[in-house]
């Protein structure tokens, strides 16, 4: 196992950035969350700290763990210039847009000389996206939702980035709690790849008339212990995202991953999952 950095950069503050920053700073790490202004910064830190309190009142914090003392740990800034330089890791979690990725991470580089780079991307190319960086110094680390009662982290790797980086990277899992697989920079990764194709076909056995939604998550659950139906999972990682994914891969990979006419038509009339409180199950 490897140490962690002492000060770790999470570039934007959402579910999934919130998430990440709560893991690090939980397992001892300075944190410091970056959003692109003021009301996101207040949201930022709201969101960190519901997190950590959540956790603390689950029992999934040690006891006695000072909550208040872990947040102060925690700085939320407007911008990656006002990342500490002597930052050792710095991992972007903002919106699926290479453009947006590649603006962040070089600033970043620049910023942070000696950081390593991750992007927490889960499907876009990490060799795309680190055009322009300096070589050997992004790698993905593809977090899941729930961060913290998540055990999975999955380390995705260019061509360039060396065995000493990965084996790095790989220690900082550990350190965090968490197991990390290694997989190629292949369209769709791993996870994605498995996960969008079952989340696909249990789309179109619903179109299909097959089952109900209910009957088939239930079918995975029970029958293959999925702690999470295949379209109920949809619905909570957003069926606008997924769709975004889906469309994607079938550019990369054909035709097997075109999105279904049901997912199309319920994002086309906002039906997005737990978000917008109806997906393919009713969210209250």
């Amino acid at each position: 196992m490897t140490d962690l950095p002492t000060r770790v950069g999470v570039v934007g503050g959402g579910t999934m950035g919130a998430g990440i920053a709560h893991v690090f700073v939980a397992s001892g790490a300075e944190v410091t969350i970056v959003e692109s202004d003021d009301d996101r910064v207040a949201a930022a830190r709201q969101a960190l700290e519901r997190s950590l309190q959540g956790a603390a009142d689950r029992g999934k914090l040690p006891e006695g763990t000072d909550v208040e003392g872990l947040v102060a740990r925690t700085t939320v800034v407007t911008g990656v210039a006002n990342l500490p330089s002597g930052t050792g890791l710095v991992v972007e979690a903002v919106p699926e847009r290479v453009d947006l990725k590649q603006e962040i991470l070089g600033a970043a580089a620049e910023r942070c000389p000696d950081a390593v780079l991750a992007t927490n991307t889960s499907s876009l190319s990490v060799g795309a996206i680190g055009r322009g960086l300096p070589p050997g110094r992004l790698l993905g680390m593809h977090f899941f939702n729930p961060v913290p009662a998540q055990r999975l982290v999955e380390l995705i790797r260019p061509p360039e980035v060396g065995d000493d980086l990965v084996e790095q990277v790989r220690g900082w899992v550990e350190a965090l709690g968490k197991t990390a697989i290694v997989v190629d920079d292949a369209p769709g990764f791993a996870t994605s790849r498995l996960g969008v194709a079952v989340g696909l076909e249990a789309i179109r056995m619903l179109e299909e008339g097959v089952a109900s939604a209910e009957d088939i998550d239930t079918g995975m659950e029970l029958g293959y212990r999925w702690p999470m139906g295949p379209l109920k999972l949809t619905d909570v990682v957003g069926l606008d995202v997924r769709l975004a994914i889906a469309e994607h891969l079938a550019e990369e990979l054909g035709d097997r991953f075109a999105p279904p006419q049901l997912l199309r038509d319920k994002v086309a009339r906002g039906e997005l999952g737990r978000k917008s409180g109806q997906g393919f199950h009713r969210w209250d």
